[in-house]
């Protein structure tokens, strides 16, 4: 997923003006160079994200807006809607290998031993401890080995040499929904769902 940083004065060679009306600017003055330094770099930043279709005029509307007071939507809202926008491109550029977790998942519903929750989330019971289960506000201690749909490891507490420790609800989606269902003691194999692991979410090189 991008990084996204959010500049207030976006575009600043629009120049409380719209877009058709500074074509012709003139830098007379070392704010005006500087402004219009500050325009060239931030719309410079945008293309390298592969922010595209910008409608300049109403970029240059929420600059006047911003800097008058009269901004229709607040700083937070704006990183909101910019935020969903990237991860809506994430997810778009993803759709091959989403399709192709759905249908791993629909075709391993029908095996023996695995439940399939209302979520979509799936899971095997290896072996049935006998202790606790966890709340969502516990701590638990957790050996694990991470792969992807094709066999590729991507993370294991076993090479690691150690369990990892964390909170039930500091990890993915899919991971704090099944702890909560799991007994001290078991081995479950879970199937996760794009959208209760890392959803848009690049982790490490080999999930994107």
């Amino acid at each position: 997923m991008k990084k996204i940083f959010i500049t207030a004065g976006v575009l600043f060679f629009i120049l409380f003006a719209d877009a058709q009306k500074v074509k012709n600017i003139k830098l007379k003055t070392y704010n005006d160079s500087l402004s219009y330094a500050f325009g060239i770099s931030i719309a410079d930043n945008l293309k390298n994200q592969g922010t595209k279709n910008l409608n300049p005029q109403a970029v240059g509307r929420a600059f006047q807006d911003f800097y008058s007071g009269k901004a229709k939507i607040t700083p937070d809202d704006a990183n909101k809607i910019i935020q969903k926008h990237f991860e809506a491109e994430e997810a778009e550029k993803h759709t091959a290998t989403i399709e192709e977790g759905k249908k791993f998942l629909a075709e391993n519903a029908k095996k023996e031993g695995v439940v399939t929750l209302p979520d979509g989330l799936q899971y095997k019971i290896i072996k049935e401890g006998t202790g606790n289960t966890p709340k969502i506000t516990d701590r638990v201690e957790v050996d694990y080995e991470g792969r992807l749909i094709d066999g590729t490891k991507f993370d294991s507490s076993y090479d690691r040499g150690q369990p990892a420790v964390f909170g039930v609800n500091q990890v993915i989606k899919g991971w704090t929904e099944a702890l909560q269902l799991m007994k001290e003691g078991s081995v479950w194999e879970l199937y996760i769902p794009y959208d209760l692991a890392y959803g848009s979410r690049q982790a490490g090189k080999d999930i994107k």
